[in-house]
This record gives C-alpha cells, sequence and structure tokens, in this order.
C-alpha cells in the first residue's frame, strides 16, 4: 500500500471549482444529482482529510456560510 499523498491546498486557501460539483447522495437536503457548486466558484479550504482506498487527499471547501463540500485536488484550482 501508498502512503497518503501530500495536499496541494492547506487549510484557509482560496480555491475555485474547476467543474460543476453535483450531489453524489452526500447531501440528503438535496436532490440526487443537483447543482451544488457552479464551476468556478470560489470557496475556502476549512480541513484536510485523506480518501481511505486511494490514500488521496480530500478537501472540505466551504462555498458558502452554508454549504461545505468535500473535493478532490482534480476538482480544484487555486484562486
Amino acid at each position: 500500500m501508498f502512503p497518503p499523498r501530500e495536499p496541494v491546498y492547506q487549510w484557509g486557501q482560496k480555491v475555485r471549482a474547476l467543474a460543476d460539483l453535483v450531489n453524489d447522495g452526500s447531501f440528503p437536503d438535496h436532490p440526487a444529482d443537483a447543482l451544488l457548486v457552479a464551476a468556478g466558484t470560489v470557496g475556502e479550504v476549512v480541513n484536510v482529510g485523506h480518501h481511505g482506498e486511494s490514500n488521496t487527499p480530500v478537501y472540505l471547501v466551504e462555498f458558502s456560510e452554508r454549504l461545505v463540500v468535500g473535493c478532490f485536488e482534480e476538482e480544484l484550482a487555486a484562486s
């Protein structure tokens, strides 16, 4: 098994969504496949963890006061 990959983005860093982020079922208050965050929307990294199976970083990004979305690096860019 490979060691966890080091994160590119850090807590407090501004990032933007590279593509539309849709509900994968993680948000029960929203319909499945509903648009959560439009491409280009800027947010702030509020936590960094790792996906257990792939050992890749997962970022919790706050895109608004009430919307925090888990994102992979390929879904984000520095803003």
